[in-house]
């Protein structure tokens, strides 16, 4: 038996996170482009979504960056399995490993107390708001109990404050420690709000879009005393309305579902279902009974002597993400996504009266917003067949001659322009509710600008540029690596890398732009710009379309 210290002060975390845990209409232009700044050097195009703006689904809850899945609610409950969230790729702990794991980090290892709350709670708030987004589900309460399961909830109201929540805290039972006398300070000097269990409202859903059951974590034992009990027993009825009345609020447990055995699952039958399952360091045994369409474990440090011990199974955490989703992705009705766009209007009297200075507005305006490769945009050619074909490619240059990009002249997208020389452009902001479409002609930009551009790239994306024959097929992975090497092995001496024939630029010739907002009940506006002539010389005419 642990001593109590070590069993009821321990992190409920078993965390394992990052601590190691008016366009000229000739034919020819001389002029380049003006380069478009970008914040970070950039090297090919985000992998956004063209098709989103046309289902309606702009942020919605469930929009994980790094996994598959599509976008779900805990309001689309019915359609997430009702088989167990068990995923055989990953270990399941006893209450004894856990127990165990948690001496090794906070001894041989070397880890505190507090280094592991503070991962655990960044865990679960970095979980939180890769589902939950602030916009729909701003109002935050946060459960805790008078443990470390507690005081990860405590961490998490933290951060979650500084995503851009507004975290309210139930904290019944303090422990009257410095750790937690200390987080108790840090929330409060933040502002946020301590209520008292009698101040609750008794139907939760009426004051909090989410609640974090932060109550009690592994090392639980026994019956809950109250007032524990009793919040229980309210999250309780909360996870049973159904049949019509589906409840507004989420629930997100930290590491264990409070009232729930660490091994046996709920056992009564009598406790909550949660929405999201935030396992820390590893998911206990309890968690293969889990349901639910939101299963994340937190924590990426696993030591290896502690993965050989226990002969852990756990997934890759991508990036730089603090937890990742385990389990079976919720399954999720596309037709039910949606989102009511809310934007300032787009008005004929406020828009600038040359389309490519209105892009330039709102292209910063998307470089201001921090969005990431804002110069993505989705070129669409089709050959002398008419079968269009559509790529995400970057912008690299913008005036009033034309949009330029630069690619293999011997590309699907580069024969199809030769045999067809129009195309169109989307940009799509989604953050800012906003589409920019432009038509027009193309033409290659000059061998100078082409090479220009090319000897301003990395020299690693020069060497790939020659290494890659674009479009054609190779039989493996193997052979673009070794090519790439080879290269790497000839011009290692740091020479100059010559700019291959089959690579350039091309200049779209705006003829036509529209410029889209997102508004509330699908009243989006529309401005098209187009070309007029009048009194003998070319115009750009501004109009609005429906919706």
């Amino acid at each position: 038996m642990l001593p109590r210290a070590k069993r009821r002060g321990m992190p409920s975390f078993l965390l394992l996170s990052s601590l190691l845990f008016t366009p000229t209409l000739s034919s020819s232009s001389a002029a380049a482009a003006v380069p478009i700044p970008f914040p970070n050097p950039l090297r090919r195009p985000l992998s956004v979504c063209p098709a989103y703006p046309f289902w309606g689904s702009r942020r919605g809850p469930g929009s994980i960056c790094y996994a598959s899945s599509p976008p779900s609610s805990p309001r689309a409950r019915a359609l997430s399995s009702t088989g167990s969230m068990e995923d055989q790729s990953v270990s399941y702990l006893t209450q004894r490993e856990a127990a165990e794991i948690d001496e090794i980090l906070m001894g041989p290892l070397g880890f505190s107390v507090d280094q592991l709350m503070e991962l655990a709670g960044l865990s679960v708030a970095a979980a939180i708001s890769e589902v939950y987004k602030s916009s729909e589900y701003r109002r935050v309460l946060a459960i805790c109990g008078p443990g470390n399961n507690g005081g990860d909830g405590l961490v998490a109201a933290r951060h979650l404050h500084h995503f851009g929540y507004e975290p309210f805290i139930c904290y019944p039972k303090r422990t009257p420690k410095p750790l937690y006398n200390g987080l108790v300070t840090q929330l409060e000097s933040l502002s946020i709000s301590f209520i008292s269990v009698d101040d609750l409202p008794q139907n939760l859903t009426e004051n909090f879009d989410l609640i974090v059951d932060a109550m009690f974590g592994f090392s639980f034992h026994g019956q809950p005393r109250p007032p524990f009990d009793d919040l229980i027993q309210r999250l309780a009825s909360l996870s049973r309305v159904d049949c019509g009345r589906k409840r507004s609020s989420a629930i997100v447990s930290v590491d264990i579902p409070s009232g729930w055995h660490v091994e046996e699952g709920d056992i009564t039958g009598e406790g909550f279902e949660p929405d999201m399952l935030v396992s820390l360091t590893a998911p206990k045994l309890c968690a293969k009974k889990y349901v639910g369409p939101h299963h994340f474990l937190g924590g990426r440090f696993v030591p290896p002597s502690i993965i050989s011990k226990y002969k852990l199974k756990l997934p890759q955490y991508p990036g730089t993400s603090m937890c990742v989703r385990i389990g079976k992705p919720p399954s999720v009705d596309i037709a039910s996504l949606r989102e009511n766009y809310i934007s300032p209007e787009l008005l004929e009297d406020q828009v600038l009266s040359h389309p490519v200075d209105q892009f330039h507005k709102w292209f910063d305006e998307a470089v201001a917003a921090g969005l990431r490769e804002p110069n993505a945009m989705a070129l669409s050619t089709s050959g002398h067949e008419g079968k269009p074909s559509s790529r995400m490619v970057l912008l690299k240059g913008a005036d009033k001659q034309g949009f330029v990009w630069f690619t293999n002249y011997g590309s699907q997208k580069a024969k199809e322009l030769s045999e067809n020389p129009h195309a169109s452009l989307l940009f799509y902001w989604n953050p800012l509710n906003r589409q920019v479409r432009v038509e027009g002609t193309v033409e290659k930009v000059s061998r100078e600008e082409s090479e220009t551009y090319f000897h301003s790239r990395p020299r690693g994306s020069q060497l790939g540029a020659i290494a890659s024959k674009q479009s054609t097929t190779v039989i493996g992975r193997h052979v673009l690596d070794e090519a790439y090497k080879k290269l790497e092995e000839e011009y290692a001496d740091g020479s100059l890398i010559p700019m291959p024939e089959y690579w350039g630029g091309y200049r779209l010739k705006p003829t036509k732009f529209e410029f889209w907002q997102g508004q509330p009940s699908r009243l989006h506006d529309r401005l098209r710009y187009s070309i007029r002539t009048v009194n003998g010389g070319q115009v750009w005419h501004i109009e609005r379309l429906s919706p």
